[in-house]
């Protein structure tokens, strides 16, 4: 696919900022803290990280693998904790699932080891959304008439008013569309990865008859270890996290839920809220599967270049580690008991990805029977070898019996994730779960194509609204 230059001039620096995010999480897990005063209701001296370290009992820390040219990681090693891999299909009493029927207690299991070690769980009295359309903008896009609204979600904080949280969001659909349209949403990096151009993503949406959107993680939860602010910060009154609250992907997640919402509350949207499909990279492709997994009303998943936290094994030992994701610059991804999986020292001894009561083809399997794509670009382009798309190949394999048992279809492989052979780059692969891996670099951008067509053949369009 030709890219404008503008689009290219985005891949480009979506690899830059990424190598130096690389940089600022080193071995020892230093990364962006947020900057800025803290506000008055916390101390001056408070620190979040070490908080929840001592809430823990945790007294040493192992570090994670280094990035970037230093990166060790080795296939020949890469699997020493596979004789842990939880079985996806076995109950937790040792009964195996055999039917349709009872995935869904099967899949309750698996929900709340995630909420409970890894991402956290969303408390019950979250503040209420209340949406704004702020503005509406009629316009023209290959030929396509449009209708744009820019919204913002104003979370209730009547009972802190100290902390103030609007969520950011836009979304595009045809106007002439002869009934309410599929839609593809993005986390959004900020930058201006939403802009237009002939061989756009949010063009390919518009000729395929579909609506694009975005939503700004950051207006809902700081990419920081300051989670006494943001929604976090609002749900707690001000106070630090206990260790099974959720973490920035959980909530990142939690926000795309309230968009769903203001789809199914607004009939005039234009947007049919069966059809919202979501997609990010990177970090923001670590929330687009857990959002996918958790949300059940998300049609599909496309999970660009997930690495660790997203669709790569835990129980790899290759690019980036758990104990990356539980250093202070990743911390605030996950719950805080996730932390206790890369603790060396502890009032609980030491614990590894061993001991995990997951893993990441139990995520997977969770969007299940609902669409899943994983994408990957490749290192010669600037996918580095940190994200491990052999990693999750993998999972995506291990994640295929839950797809065939609801009656889908999953990667089509021989089913053995230590032999199965990743498929010729610019191959899809699979049906209801799939696989690609493009010939770009840390973006999504090449596999949109891919994704319409894919997606289409699931999800139907209002035939009036595509380009003929």
């Amino acid at each position: 696919m030709f890219e404008n230059p503008f689009t290219r001039y985005v891949a480009r620096l979506t690899v830059v900022l990424f190598g130096v995010l690389l940089s600022c999480t080193s071995s020892f897990g230093q990364g962006p803290r947020g900057g800025g005063k803290l506000p008055d209701f916390i101390p001056a001296d408070y620190d979040d990280y070490q908080h929840m370290l001592t809430r823990l009992g945790i007294k040493k820390m192992r570090p994670g693998r280094s990035g970037g040219g230093r990166d060790t990681s080795s296939e020949a090693t890469a699997n020493r904790f596979k004789d842990s891999l939880p079985d996806l299909m076995t109950f937790k009493n040792g009964d195996k699932v055999k039917s349709a029927d009872q995935w869904s207690k099967r899949r309750a299991e698996i929900v709340e080891d995630f909420e409970r070690e890894v991402y956290g769980r969303i408390p019950k009295k979250v503040p209420r959304v209340k949406w704004e359309v702020t503005k509406t903008t009629e316009g023209k896009s290959g030929g396509i008439a449009t209708i744009t609204r820019t919204l913002v979600g104003n979370v209730d904080n009547s009972a802190f008013p100290k902390i103030k949280v609007a969520i950011q969001a836009s979304y595009t659909v045809p106007k002439d569309a002869s009934g309410p349209v599929p839609i593809i949403i993005q986390f959004d990096f900020g930058f201006g990865s939403s802009r237009g151009g002939p061989n756009s993503w949010t063009q390919q949406a518009l000729n395929k008859g579909w609506g694009y959107g975005t939503i700004s993680p950051n207006s809902i939860q700081g990419d920081n270890s300051r989670l006494r602010e943001g929604i976090i910060g609002l749900t707690n009154k001000g106070q630090p996290r206990s260790p099974e609250d959720w973490g920035a992907l959980r909530a990142w997640a939690w926000g795309l839920g309230r968009l769903i919402d203001y789809f199914e509350g607004t009939r005039e949207s234009g947007v049919d809220p069966k059809k919202v499909c979501i997609t990010g990279v990177s970090r923001y492709g670590k929330a687009a599967l857990v959002a996918t997994a958790f949300d059940t009303r998300i049609a599909a998943g496309f999970v660009a270049s997930s690495g660790a936290g997203g669709a790569k094994l835990f129980r790899r030992d290759f690019g980036e580690l758990l104990e990356n994701l539980a250093g202070r610059g990743e911390y605030h991804w996950m719950a805080g008991n996730f932390l206790k999986y890369a603790a060396e020292d502890s009032t609980f001894g030491k614990k590894t990805a061993a001991d995990l009561p997951v893993d990441q083809h139990e995520l997977i399997a969770l969007c299940a029977p609902r669409l899943c794509l994983i994408s990957y670009g490749i290192p010669e382009k600037g996918d580095p070898n940190w994200v491990d798309a052999h990693g999750s190949f993998m999972a995506a394999v291990l994640a295929g019996p839950v797809y065939r048992l609801l009656g889908k279809k999953d990667l089509g492989t021989p089913g053995n994730y230590l032999t199965d052979k990743m498929p010729a780059v610019d191959t899809l692969l699979g049906g209801e779960l799939a696989w690609r891996q493009h010939s770009g670099g840390h973006t999504n951008t090449p596999n949109f194509p891919t994704f319409f067509e894919w997606a289409g053949k699931y999800i139907s369009t209002p035939e009036a609204t595509k380009k003929k």
